[in-house]
This record gives structure tokens, C-alpha cells and sequence, in this order.
């Protein structure tokens, strides 16, 4: 797989990475300990090198896991983890302050068996607490060799702006794809200009764009689709128009819809790296696959043309959630 670069002076990178959340928090059952450690480790293997994982993910749990499954390759990959929570628990609300910035490092150190954390975001920006204080703090981690690299998740341009200038941020980490392309507004072009590295969560829009989920798909009691309106079945019975597109433009290729949603992605901005995130041996492979994608100017367009006349239906998020983001 090729390498990417996030930001102008951020990580070299595999352009396709793994989102490690789903493996033990927010989509139900966690999975088996070795059973994930076997699947990053199955992804090293095909080429992925960007890690994605933070201590809200069961308080650590993840980031373990994580730790334990790169160890002997350490060297080789690179680790993202997130601060930003009270307790490592995002149902306790926000805490970016210094203290628990520094809190939160050590314990990743330990949870990941490293000496340093190669990119630190802040989960979700804390309006009580001043950007350039957290910049600030992150920076004082790098100068003392346990941080490499700062990034922000889901902050708005003008956070991005006071935080890039007190500390060069990396990578800014928001949801992106097909089906949610909101950051072209604002975020992608202040990330071009301030030469800031993009790294889409959901790219396969929570799985959505797979072409798995439809109308009658029953998820697990303690899946937070449940919760998300644009995952209501009315709502996924309407939007089933953007996977069939996909799926037309996946026929021509020889690939699944699955692949073109991250080739896409890809094709958008060289410095665009999505984590899709999955349990599953097949889908990883699927996924990695779509590294091997060259979609052409004429099809771009043609999704292009096509997507224009979807309107995609339900919000991304419940009301709690979505005041979270874009500050």
C-alpha cells in the first residue's frame, strides 16, 4: 500500500488506516481480545500502518489492545490516540483542561507498552477550556519527547486557527464521505491552506455505504445507531439511492460499493486518510483493497452528477451529540 503524508510536516502514514473504536465500543458486543489483536495485526499485514484508536473507547481498554497487538512492529506504525473526556468517559462530559491532558498521556503511554504517542488529538474541543491552552499543553508533551504530533477531532476552522498557531496541528479528524460532506464547506479548505493532514472517521458512513444495512437490518441493543436519526429505518429505506450509485459505479470497476466510497475519498485531496473500522477478516480486506482503486476524472464526475440529485435523509447525530461538534 502507498503512504501519505498528514499535514506538512506531519506522520508518513499507509493511505488507508484502521479505526480501532468498533472493536470494543459503540457498535454493541466488543470483540474477542485476541480475535481483534488478530485483525490488526492481519492489517499490518496488507500494508496498513495508522492506527486509530483513544481512551473513551472503554476507558483504555481499546488502547491496550491496541498496544498489545503492535508491539512487535512498534517501530514500524503509527499510533493516534485522544484526550478530552472526564474520566476517559464521554457520557461525563468534557475535560481538556492541562491536568488531565497530562493524565490521559500517561496513561496511553502505559495502555499502548510505547515511550511516545505519535499523534495526540483532542477529542472534542472544551469550551471551558482556551484552545491555545490545550496547543499549549500538547506542545509541552512533544518538547518532553511523549508526543510527536497534535490534532484536533471535529473543531471548527476558527478553533483550528488559534490552536495551528501556538502548535503546528497534524491531522484534523472529522466525520467525511459520500454521504456527509459538510467539511467542504469550511474545514477542507482551512486545512489546505494551513497544510493540516485530513483523516475521515465513518468513510463508509458507519457502514452504511457498504450496501450491508437496509430498512429491516436489526442492530444490537447497544449499538449507538440506534440512536442516530439517519439510521431510523425510514430513514435508511430512503437512502438506499446512494448505495445504489455506488453499487453502479462499483459494477464497472470490479469492486464493491464499499471500495469505490473510500477510492472516492482518496481521490478527493492527497492528504485525505480515511480509518474505516470494521470486526470482520473479509471487510478488512475489502477495505484495504480499495487502495488499489484509480478512479478516473470522467468517473468522478459521474458520481459527482449523480449524487447532486440525492438528498441524503436524517441528521448524523442526536441533538446532545451534535452541539459537540464544529466548535
Amino acid at each position: 500500500m502507498k503512504t501519505r503524508i498528514l499535514g506538512v510536516n506531519g506522520p508518513v502514514v499507509s493511505e488507508i488506516g484502521l479505526g480501532c473504536m468498533g472493536l470494543t465500543f459503540g457498535y454493541g458486543t466488543a470483540t474477542n481480545e485476541a480475535e481483534a489483536i488478530t485483525l490488526i495485526q492481519k492489517a499490518y499485514g496488507l500494508g496498513v500502518t495508522f492506527f486509530d484508536t483513544a481512551e473513551a473507547y472503554s476507558k483504555g481498554t481499546n488502547e491496550a489492545i491496541v498496544g498489545k497487538a503492535v508491539k512487535a512492529f512498534r517501530n514500524n506504525v503509527v499510533i493516534a490516540t485522544k484526550f478530552g473526556f472526564k474520566e476517559g468517559d464521554a457520557a461525563k462530559g468534557l475535560d481538556s483542561s492541562p491536568k488531565r491532558i497530562r493524565e490521559v498521556a500517561e496513561a496511553s503511554l502505559k495502555h499502548l507498552q510505547t515511550d511516545v504517542i505519535d499523534l495526540f488529538y483532542q477529542h472534542r474541543v472544551d469550551p471551558n477550556v482556551p484552545i491555545e491552552d490545550v496547543a499549549g499543553t500538547v506542545s509541552d508533551l512533544i518538547k518532553e519527547g511523549k508526543v510527536k504530533h497534535f490534532g484536533l477531532s471535529e473543531a471548527g476552522a476558527a478553533t483550528i486557527r488559534k490552536a495551528h498557531a501556538v502548535q503546528p496541528v497534524a491531522a484534523l479528524q472529522s466525520e467525511y464521505s459520500l454521504w456527509w460532506r459538510e467539511p467542504e464547506e469550511t474545514i477542507i479548505p482551512t486545512l489546505e491552506e494551513l497544510g493540516i493532514g485530513f483523516v475521515p472517521f465513518s468513510p463508509l458512513g458507519k457502514g452504511f455505504l457498504t450496501g450491508a444495512i437496509n430498512e429491516q437490518t436489526q442492530f444490537d441493543k447497544n449499538d449507538f445507531r440506534n440512536i442516530v436519526p439517519r439510521f431510523s429505518e425510514e430513514n435508511r429505506k430512503a437512502n438506499q439511492s446512494f448505495v445504489d450509485l455506488l453499487k453502479t459505479i462499483a459494477v464497472s470497476k470490479n469492486a464493491t460499493p464499499a471500495q469505490i466510497a473510500l477510492a472516492w475519498l482518496l481521490a478527493q485531496k492527497p492528504w485525505i486518510v480515511p480509518i474505516p473500522g470494521t470486526t470482520k477478516l473479509h471487510r478488512l480486506e475489502e477495505n484495504t483493497g480499495a487502495a488499489a482503486i484509480a478512479l478516473s476524472s470522467a468517473d468522478l464526475q459521474e458520481i459527482e452528477n449523480a449524487a447532486a440529485n440525492i438528498t441524503v435523509q436524517g441528521a448524523r447525530y442526536p441533538a446532545h451529540l451534535q452541539q459537540l461538534v464544529g466548535r
